[in-house]
């Protein structure tokens, strides 16, 4: 079964989190949600997700990709310094590093999107380095990007062909009639 690990903080976009996961778990994917010192986090909308993990207990060497999900929680993100570490883990290993919305900046600020194919929330988008990509998902290698809460299904399921392949992705959208 593959696993990913979820890293968000309060002010997590629900939409982006909750639907990307939803379908990840859907698909067999083992989602575990993690943060730091708390037990619970609140959305930008106030969803309060209490089952959740402390990322300083989580060993992130068992997950096969990292979702960072957007909202104004990304400069909470950013400043931390254990996620960055964990980025760079994700990416070094060339495991998948998926970010929708405000989180693929992270990555962009990290240098990470530099010659690569990328989106983000439109006007969030800076000089990184990369090729902007003006559509919802862009994927390049194990990089998987979503432009914001609209892009959530079809984000996720670039995420679940990813880590599942083809054919499984296209199950899951038999089962819930997506015929885009």
């Amino acid at each position: 079964m593959k696993r990913v690990l979820c890293i968000m903080c309060d002010g997590f976009e629900e939409l982006e989190a909750v639907g990307t996961i939803a379908l990840l778990r859907r698909a067999n994917i083992q989602v575990d949600l993690c943060t730091w010192n708390q037990s619970c986090v609140s959305g930008r909308f106030d969803i309060t997700i209490s089952n959740i993990k402390d990322l300083k207990q989580t060993d992130i060497k068992n997950y096969d990709a990292l979702f960072l999900p957007g909202g104004p929680h990304y400069k909470e993100l950013e400043q931390n310094q254990a996620v960055k570490d964990i980025i760079n883990y994700f990416e070094k290993t060339n495991k998948y590093l998926a970010a929708i919305c405000a989180a693929p900046t992270i990555l962009g600020r990290m240098g990470l999107l530099r010659n690569r194919q990328y989106t983000c929330f439109t006007s969030m988008n800076e000089d990184f380095g990369g090729f902007y990509q003006d559509r919802y998902v862009a994927t390049d290698d194990n990089l998987i990007t979503g432009r914001s809460a609209a892009a959530v299904i079809d984000f996720a399921f670039a995420f679940i062909e990813a880590l599942c392949g083809k054919e499984h992705a296209d199950q899951v959208k038999q089962e819930i009639y997506y015929t885009k």
